[in-house]
């Protein structure tokens, strides 16, 4: 099983895939967290940290080809694996947030980062059995990232006008893929409890 957590930075992507981890593995079945695009995998992390990290001004579509390489990565090397065994892979984020934020916030056509991403990874990457996206008012996620501390090497520190076009592309993302919208403003236990309710 193949299950999709996405959302805007400081929605609980990360939260919840750790407690649907923890949930599944209490069954017995093998369980694998990503965190995509870097996850625990050396190489993909250090793809990850030359967008992100380094402080490079990197062009969009070389972040939308960095991105993707590190993903390819994960789940050749981690993800797959598990799933041909029988396992379950719970993934906070996938290529939803290059159209995204490379899409949606840096203008990069959405059919040119499909079609890069349908290049390199299998179908079953595309089709989660269960995909999720966690919505959340603007001042909630606000405050949650200001717990975090500045870092102004992230997307998260980029202008509000990026940030507005991101929030904006996942109500999008959700229709057109046929996502459960998940409203995250309550507490990490209520997003939870909703979140297993549609797990069939």
């Amino acid at each position: 099983m193949y299950i999709v957590i996405e959302g805007q930075d400081g929605t609980g992507k990360s939260t919840q895939a750790e407690l649907l981890t923890t949930y599944f593995k209490k069954q017995g079945k093998e369980v694998v967290m990503l965190e995509e695009p870097d996850g625990d995998l050396p190489q993909a992390h250090d793809l990850h940290d030359m967008i992100l990290a380094r402080g490079y001004q990197l062009e969009p579509i070389t972040n939308v080809l960095l991105f993707t390489a590190a993903r390819v990565e994960l789940w050749r090397k981690i993800a797959e694996p598990v799933l041909k065994r029988g396992g379950i892979v719970i993934s906070a984020r996938n290529y939803w947030s290059t159209l995204a934020y490379q899409g949606y916030g840096e203008g990069v056509s959405r059919n040119k980062i499909i079609r890069i991403t349908k290049d390199l990874l299998p179908e079953k990457y595309f089709k989660p059995d269960y995909g999720f996206i966690l919505v959340v008012p603007d001042e909630v996620r606000l405050k949650r990232q200001s717990g975090r501390g500045k870092n102004t090497e992230t997307f998260e520190a980029k202008p509000d006008a990026f940030q507005q076009k991101v929030n904006a592309a996942y109500p999008r993302i959700a229709k057109d893929f046929g996502l459960t919208v998940i409203d995250a403003s309550g507490t990490i236990e209520e997003i939870f409890a909703e979140i297993k309710q549609h797990l069939v």
